[in-house]
């Protein structure tokens, strides 16, 4: 469990890496730079599956698709679930739209507990199922104020729901069915790059801006890696409720780059901060009271 948790964190804070460098990347577009932390991943994620033993999953699921050859139907439908993801968490940040992905990230902890308690009869501690509704109160409220969500927010939470709960329903919710999600968007990604900025030799593209390339291509490799294998080790609701991590890293970021928090929109923000404050102590309690062995 606590293993699952630090990789949580971990992959919360290198997705929010990721977020606040492909908005510092000047003459770039959106899906030229997803193409390139695709191309950039999947060689390292290659190596560090071989390297640390983890490639037997791969060969798994090859020699199952050979076996049931409809299980490359599903897979195809995974990728492009996580295509959709990707190239809308590099696109959002360029083109203003930071904020609504946040708010998308903030509903999918929500929609991925309600998941887990109607289809894998999942359990919530007092506080988890008090931190849960906090965090409705809020999303409700910002419903109620706009009437509705956005596509991008919208896109995120059903979005990466399916995708979990797909690759659970195929068996290939490890290191390994991720590779496999990530080479199948490589010609996607070619076809992302090809005729862009990097592949011309734009002037005026510094220096800096490769480098925050390669930034991005690493951040993204180690961050899926660690975020899958943390989806293995949590329970889906609490897996759900550690994505409020994400979103509060986000949301900062968002501001950084110059967007804001309208006025309206401070309750639910800080019902969601609220949320993760229980969560919190939620964690606190268990290591006070039962330790980590009975967690």
């Amino acid at each position: 469990m606590y293993q699952g948790i630090a990789l949580s964190l971990l992959a919360s804070v290198l997705f929010a890496v990721q977020y606040y460098l492909s908005a510092l990347i000047p003459g770039i577009n959106g899906f030229e730079l997803y193409g390139w932390r695709t191309l950039i991943s999947v060689p390292i994620m290659t190596v560090c599956l071989l390297v640390s033993g983890h490639w037997r999953a791969v060969t798994a699921i090859m020699v199952r698709i050979a076996a049931q050859p409809a299980l490359a139907l599903g897979i195809l439908l995974s990728s492009a679930l996580m295509t959709v993801q990707q190239v809308l968490f590099i696109w959002a940040p360029l083109n203003g739209r930071g904020m609504n992905v946040a708010l998308g990230n903030f509903l999918l902890p929500l929609v991925l507990l309600l998941v887990g308690r109607l289809f894998y009869k999942e359990k919530l501690s007092v506080l988890r199922g008090t931190a849960a509704l906090v965090a409705a109160c809020g999303i409700l409220y910002e419903l109620y104020q706009v009437g509705g969500f956005s596509w991008e927010a919208l896109t995120v939470s059903v979005g990466f729901t399916a995708y979990f709960v797909l690759r659970r329903a195929l068996g290939t919710s490890n290191l390994g069915g991720l590779w496999l999600d990530m080479l199948l968007m490589l010609p996607f990604a070619v076809w992302c790059v090809w005729g862009g900025e990097v592949v011309t030799g734009t002037p005026g593209l510094p220096v800096s801006a490769h480098l925050a390339i390669l930034a991005i291509g690493l951040c993204s490799a180690v961050a899926f890696m660690v975020y899958i294998t943390a989806s293995r080790l949590l329970p889906f609701t609490v897996f759900g409720l550690m994505g409020y991590v994400e979103p509060v890293l986000l949301v900062f970021v968002a501001l950084l780059l110059g967007e804001s928090i309208a006025a309206r929109e401070w309750p639910m923000y800080l019902a969601i901060w609220g949320a993760v404050g229980l969560l919190a102590l939620d964690g606190i309690a268990n290591v006070l009271l039962r330790g980590p062995r009975k967690y």
